[in-house]
Parts: C-alpha cells; structure tokens; sequence
C-alpha cells in the first residue's frame, strides 16, 4: 500500500460534541428486562408496552443525534426482551384460557332424576 491509501486516525473537529450513552437505552433495557421476566406472570405486559413505547423515543433521538448518542446495543437487546416478555404473557392468557376450558367441558351439567325425560 502506498503511504496515501493507508487510513489515519479519524480527526473530529473540537466542537463536535463526545458521544455520550443514552439514559433511555438503558431504561429500555431494564423494562425489558423485567417484561421477559415477570411475563409468565401476565405482569410483563406493562413493562413490555412502557419499553416499546420509549425505545421509539430513543430511536428517534439516536437518529438526530447523528452518531453522538450510543447505546443502540442496549435498545436491540431491550426489544428483544419486551417482546419475549409479551409472548410468554400471550401464551400463558392461552394456555389458561385452554384450562379453563377444559375444565368447563369437564364438569357435568344438571342431573335429573331418572323418571324424568
């Protein structure tokens, strides 16, 4: 290579601002967190919809930022679990709604006595 193609240290300009991480990929996260874990509880949903409501907030803030906001990690990783939150939430609704079910199909109904038609 020739000394010109080789790439140097990228110079920033002294009044671009330093990148700082963004407090709400961080809340993302945590509610994230705690909707995958609380969501076999059906407790997920809140922190679920709470996460997915912000991280729109932070996506859009991390977008105007031009690259001086970080955290993008933590907000894929707080999606991710707010939705695993939701779907264990929505599939302990149906597997309830199944028992429930079943045992309603289970029970007997009015037993007459015998001479009656």
């Amino acid at each position: 290579m020739t000394p010109s193609t080789v790439p140097g240290p990228v110079l920033r300009h002294p009044l671009d601002p330093d990148p700082v991480p963004s407090t709400k990929a961080r809340t993302v996260y945590a509610l994230g967190l705690v909707a995958a874990l609380t969501g076999i509880l059906l407790g997920g949903i809140v922190p679920a919809t709470v996460a997915l409501l912000l991280l729109r907030q932070a996506r859009r803030e991390a977008y105007a930022s031009a690259g001086y906001l970080t955290g993008g990690d933590l907000l894929r990783r707080g999606e991710r679990l707010a939705w695993i939150g939701i779907v264990l939430a929505a599939a302990t609704t149906v597997v309830l709604l199944v028992i429930g079910l079943l045992n309603l199909a289970g029970t007997p109904g009015q037993d007459f006595a015998p001479t009656i038609d």
